[in-house]
């Protein structure tokens, strides 16, 4: 195997082991409830068991401010963004 062939083959390792199992906010009838998945959420793959999801997130600590402080009508924490900045901020409270 060349060169060229070994390096297309470690970024495509790269980019599924960065895709492997990133927190997301799922959303079911008002409840906000981490979970963890190694694809993009799709209707198909995790509609029956929520209505809604939000992410991918950074960090978990993100994903729980989200489920823990976001929605709820909060105009500080609408994006994954914010409730990354804000987990960074309680982080070194």
């Amino acid at each position: 195997m060349n060169r060229i062939a070994v390096a297309k083959k470690l970024i495509m390792l790269a980019k599924e082991l960065s895709a492997a199992n990133k927190p997301y906010v799922g959303i079911r009838g008002g409840k906000y409830e981490v979970f963890y998945a190694g694809e993009t959420p799709t209707e198909e793959s995790h509609g029956h068991k929520y209505n809604a999801v939000i992410g991918p997130f950074r960090t978990k600590a993100g994903a729980q401010c989200m489920a823990d402080y976001g929605g709820h009508g909060n105009p500080h924490l609408q994006t994954v963004n914010d409730a990354e900045k804000m987990a960074e901020r309680l982080k070194n409270k």
